[in-house]
């Protein structure tokens, strides 16, 4: 059994995975190697396009996290390959680090971190806001969008969601117009899947729909925002502050690096030593079930 990891992966992963065969690691040449294997496990980074499959013998495409957005899913069907993911490997650790990103752009944290690496001490500069009774809007109310809500209401959020048709749970209000839903969010989270309907959901006109002083964090795909909208109601005033974790273009060097109120973060959802063992174990168990190990 031949396996190609394309990705950067976690030793742990890896080595995990080289037990079900011979493993070839982020090879120079991936066309090449895939000509007579049997698996493709990726990441993010990868694109796993029609010209990069073509002529392989690959039964199955293994995605080491939720989304499939980066493979070509009608090509893979064309050649009777199987796209395989680990949606809920990850799921506690992006919902944690929204939190994380929530508190931190909320109260300043970063920018006073970097005020007082400065040799600076301007209190007067940094006066946050409370998370406790804020209304948060989740845009993807799936694994990780219910995961979110659960930890913010725990912390006395309000829970908005738009995503129709509704998963109903209690203490979250379902709200299948996207105008009325962005203008009752004072902290508007996206977890949806890329599709043409989510792609720059976040835009000139919806940002013009939001409370003054929203907070945009996006842990989703960086495709989902339109980098120019967002930067241009950061600078006016519109959008308070922003945490972004994912990008359309990866690693980021785009504007958003030159505002104070945007914190940036280089993809680190599932980057915790808990959910790469969960994604190592998920991404075997459903190899080897495919496989026939």
């Amino acid at each position: 059994m031949k396996i190609v990891i394309a990705d950067e992966m976690e030793k742990e992963v890896v080595s995990k995975i080289a037990e079900l065969g011979t493993i070839i690691y982020k090879p120079s040449d991936l066309k090449k190697e895939l000509l007579d294997a049997d698996a493709l496990v990726v990441r993010s980074a990868t694109k796993v396009t029609r010209e990069v499959i073509m002529g392989s013998r690959i039964k199955i495409v293994a995605r080491a996290g939720v989304g499939v957005d980066n493979i070509d899913q009608e090509a893979c069907k064309k050649q009777g390959i199987k796209i395989l993911n680990t949606p809920g490997a990850s799921t506690n650790a992006v919902a944690e680090l929204v939190v994380g990103l929530m508190i931190g752009a909320l109260r300043n944290i970063q920018k006073a971190h970097h005020q007082m690496k400065g040799s600076k001490w301007e209190k007067k500069s940094l006066l946050g806001r409370e998370i406790d009774g804020k209304t948060l809007g989740i845009i993807g109310y799936g694994r990780i969008g219910a995961s979110v809500a659960k930890k913010a209401s725990a912390l006395g959020m309000k829970i908005v969601a738009y995503n129709p048709p509704p998963r109903h749970e209690d203490g979250v209000k379902y709200i299948d117009d996207l105008p009325t839903f962005l203008n009752e969010a004072d902290v508007i989270t996206l977890h949806a899947a890329l599709t043409p309907e989510t792609k720059n959901i976040i835009n000139n006109q919806t940002i013009a729909k939001m409370k003054n002083g929203v907070v945009i964090i996006n842990t989703a795909r960086g495709e989902m925002v339109d980098e120019n909208a967002l930067y241009d109601a950061i600078k006016s005033g519109k959008v308070s502050s922003a945490a972004i974790d994912v990008y359309r273009e990866e690693p980021y060097k785009g504007k958003l690096v030159d505002l104070e109120n945007v914190y940036l973060s280089p993809h680190l959802g599932a980057s915790t030593k808990e959910a790469q063992e969960r994604i190592g174990e998920e991404l075997v168990a459903v190899l080897k079930k495919e496989l026939g190990k």
